[in-house]
C-alpha cells in the first residue's frame, strides 16, 4: 500500500509528563503547616473548580500539583499522619504510577467513598477537617458533615484555600476568547432558549436561577469559549430570572466587540466579582433562588441562606433541555461522524500498513490520527486527550501516553485507541481495538464477548423512559458468564460541540436518568487484563423511536448507531456469535463501506472493502 503520507503532528494535545511526585513531599509538608495556622487538623481536596467541571483550567489543578496524579476524577483527604487519595476504577493504576506511595495511599472510590472512609476513623475524636466551600457542592458537604459527626469530627469551612497559599507559581485564570455559536449549528436562537428556561424556572416555583454550569451557559446563550482544554467552555456564572433581564458574569477581556454587542442584547454583562453582591441582593429581597445540586458550590448556598432567603437545590433544567438534541444538532452530529469516520478509516488503513513492521509507537499513532482529522479543515480540537495504549498500557482505562511512557506497538499486541474530535456541528468519541499480528485465543474470546455486549446495546428496544441502569446488564452479560467485568460505565451522554461527557443520561450502574429520544450516548463495553492488554469497542448512538412493533402497548425506543468505522474482524471468534449478531455486524459494515468509501483515497477504499466484508 502506497498512501500519501500526511505531515504527522499533534496540535491539540501534548505528551509532556506533568506529574511531579518528587515535589509532593515538600508541598504536602507545606500544606500541613498551613493547616495549623487555619486551626484545623486536616483538609479535603477534590479535583474540581468552582463549577465542578470535568476539565479544569491549569489554575485549578490543585490536586495534580499537590500529588502528581493527573486523572480527571480524584479526591484527597489530608490528615497529620496520612493522606488518602481516592479515585475510581478508571484511574487506580494511573494513580499508583503517578504518586509517591510513601506519602499517599490509593483507594478505589467505587469500593469505599471518602465519606465512608471517614466514618471508619473512630480513633481520633475531636479532629477538625477544613474545606474550601467553593470547591464542593452543598450536597457533598452535607454527606461529609454527617460522616464527621458520626466519629466526633468537625467539618470547617475555610475562608481561603490553603493549597493556593503555598502554590507560588500558580497559573493565572484563563482568558479564552468567547465566540458565537451560529444558529445553523445550534438549531435554536438564544432568545427562545432563554424564554423556555424562564418558563422552567417558574415551574420550579423559583424567582431566578443561579447557573453555575458553564456548559449550560454556553448552550443557553449560544456561545462557546476556550478556557479549558478540549471542551469549548467559557468560564462564567449567570443569573436567569423568571421575569426580567438575565445577568451574565464573565471577564470582559474574553469578549470581542461583536460578541459583547450580541450578548448585550440578551443580558446585562457583569464581571465575575459582582456575582456575590447580586446573589445577596436577590436573597435580601427574599427571592427564591434555584441552584443546580450537581454543580452549585456550597459557598453559594451559604450565601443565600445567610441572607435569609431560600435556595432550591434541584437539577438544573437546562441540563435536560441540552441533552435532547434538536433536528439541526442531530443532522450536525451525523455529518460530523461521517467526516470523522473517513479520518478514522484513513488512520486504520495507515496503521495496518505500518504497525506490523514495528515502526510505530503510541505517540506516533496519536499524532497520525489527529493529523488525519485536521485534514478536513473543520476540526476545532480533540474532544479529549487520545488514549493510545499498546499491550499492557491498553489495560489502563484512561491511560495518557507521555514521552516517558511511550511504547512501541509490536507484533502480538492489542492496540487500543480511544479518541474524538470537536467540530462546530458535533462532538465525536470512538474507541477501536486493533490486532497487531496474530491475536491469542484469549484475546479473541474476550474481544468477542465485548462485541456481543456492544451489539446487545446497539440492538436494544426498550420502553420510552427506560433508565440507563436498566440496559447496563445487556453489555456485561457475556463477560459476567466468564466471571469478569469492567470498571467503567457502559455509556455516557455526549454534547453538541460541548462536553464529550454530558449528563444527565448514561448507561451504567449509576445511570438513573431516563433515556429520551434525541439523546446521544456512547456504547462502550470493555475488558482489561492488568499487565497484558485492554479491549474496548465504542460507538455513539442516538435514541430514536423504535420501528413499529405489531401489538405494542406502549411507546418504544431504540438506538441508531451514528459512528461509522470498521470493527476489527481479525479479533472475532465467529463461532461465539449468533446469526442475529453476525447479521447486525454485516449490516453495520455494509453501511460503513457505503457511506465512508466514497470519501477516502483509493488505497484506503481498498483497505475498507476488506475490513468491512461480511463475516457470513
Amino acid at each position: 500500500m502506497h498512501q500519501k503520507k500526511p505531515m504527522f503532528s499533534a496540535k491539540f494535545q501534548t505528551f509532556d509528563d506533568v506529574a511531579d511526585p518528587a515535589a509532593s513531599s515538600s508541598r504536602l509538608a507545606g500544606l500541613r503547616f498551613n493547616l495549623k495556622w487555619d486551626g484545623v487538623d486536616g483538609f479535603i481536596l477534590p479535583r474540581a473548580d468552582r463549577h465542578q467541571n470535568e476539565y479544569v483550567p491549569p489554575s485549578e489543578e490543585r490536586l495534580a500539583w499537590l500529588t502528581g496524579f493527573t486523572g480527571s476524577a480524584g479526591f484527597l483527604i489530608v490528615l497529620p499522619d496520612r493522606a488518602m487519595l481516592f479515585t475510581d476504577g478508571r484511574y487506580t493504576l494511573q494513580a499508583r504510577e503517578q504518586t509517591d506511595s510513601s506519602l499517599f495511599t490509593i483507594a478505589n472510590s467505587a469500593e469505599t467513598t471518602p465519606a465512608d472512609w471517614i466514618e471508619q476513623q473512630t480513633d481520633q475524636p475531636g479532629t477538625r477537617i477544613g474545606y474550601d466551600p467553593w470547591l464542593h457542592t452543598a450536597d457533598a458537604i452535607e454527606r461529609f458533615a454527617k460522616a464527621c459527626e458520626k466519629v466526633g469530627w468537625e467539618l470547617v469551612a475555610l475562608s481561603r484555600n490553603p493549597v493556593d497559599e503555598i502554590w507560588k507559581e500558580r497559573p493565572q485564570p484563563p482568558l479564552g476568547e468567547v465566540t458565537l455559536h451560529d444558529v445553523r449549528f445550534a438549531g435554536l436562537d438564544a432568545e427562545t432558549k432563554l424564554k423556555n428556561i424562564a418558563a422552567e424556572i417558574g415551574k420550579a416555583r423559583a424567582d431566578a436561577q443561579v447557573v453555575s454550569d458553564p456548559h449550560n451557559i454556553a448552550w443557553a446563550f449560544n456561545i462557546r469559549g476556550a478556557d479549558v482544554a478540549h471542551t469549548p467552555l467559557p468560564i462564567a456564572f449567570a443569573i436567569l430570572p423568571k421575569e426580567g433581564r438575565p445577568q451574565l458574569f464573565i471577564d470582559g477581556r474574553k469578549l470581542s466587540n461583536t460578541v459583547r454587542d450580541r450578548l448585550g442584547d440578551l443580558a446585562e454583562i457583569l464581571p465575575p466579582e459582582q456575582l456575590s453582591d447580586q446573589v445577596k441582593k436577590l436573597a435580601e429581597a427574599k427571592s427564591v433562588l434555584l441552584l443546580d445540586k450537581a454543580t452549585a458550590a456550597d459557598a453559594l448556598v451559604k450565601m443565600i441562606e445567610q441572607a435569609g432567603a431560600k435556595a432550591i437545590r434541584a437539577a438544573d433544567p437546562i441540563t435536560a433541555m441540552k441533552a435532547i438534541k434538536n433536528e439541526t444538532e442531530i443532522a450536525g452530529a451525523r455529518a460530523a461522524h461521517v467526516r470523522d469516520g473517513a479520518a478514522m478509516a484513513r488512520f486504520l488503513a495507515w496503521f495496518d500498513h505500518g504497525a506490523p513492521n514495528g515502526r510505530l509507537t503510541e505517540i506516533a499513532a496519536v499524532e497520525a490520527l489527529e493529523s488525519f482529522r485536521r485534514e478536513s479543515g473543520l476540526l476545532k480540537d480533540v474532544s479529549f486527550p487520545s488514549i493510545s495504549g499498546a499491550g499492557p498500557n491498553g489495560a489502563i482505562v484512561h491511560y495518557r501516553v507521555t514521552q516517558k511512557t511511550d511504547r512501541p506497538i509490536g507484533k502480538g499486541d492489542l492496540f487500543l485507541i480511544d479518541s474524538g474530535g470537536q467540530y462546530e456541528d458535533g462532538t465525536t468519541d470512538i474507541t477501536r481495538t486493533i490486532a497487531v499480528g496474530d491475536p491469542t485465543a484469549e484475546m479473541r474470546t474476550r474481544f468477542t464477548q465485548v462485541l456481543k455486549g456492544h451489539i446487545a446495546i446497539a440492538r436494544a428496544v426498550f420502553p420510552d423512559g427506560t433508565l440507563g441502569v436498566q440496559l447496563d446488564t445487556l453489555a456485561r452479560q457475556y463477560l459476567w458468564q466468564s466471571g469478569v467485568d469492567f470498571e467503567h460505565g457502559t455509556g455516557h451522554g455526549v454534547g453538541s460541540y460541548l462536553s464529550v461527557h454530558e449528563g444527565p443520561a448514561g448507561i451504567g450502574k449509576r445511570g438513573n436518568a431516563p433515556l429520551k429520544r434525541g439523546m446521544i450516548l456512547s456504547n462502550e463495553p470493555g475488558y482489561y487484563k492488568e499487565g497484558a492488554f485492554g479491549i474496548r469497542i465504542e460507538n455513539l448512538v442516538l435514541v430514536i423511536e423504535a420501528p413499529a412493533i405489531e401489538g405494542a402497548e406502549k411507546p418504544m425506543n431504540a438506538f441508531e448507531t451514528i459512528t461509522l468505522v470498521p470493527i476489527d474482524r481479525r479479533l472475532i471468534d465467529v463461532g461465539m456469535m449468533t446469526v442475529d449478531e453476525i447479521a447486525w455486524l454485516d449490516g453495520y459494515h455494509a453501511q460503513v463501506a457505503e457511506t465512508i468509501g466514497p470519501l477516502v483515497d483509493k488505497d484506503t477504499a481498498s483497505w475498507l472493502r476488506a475490513a468491512t466484508r461480511p463475516l457470513s
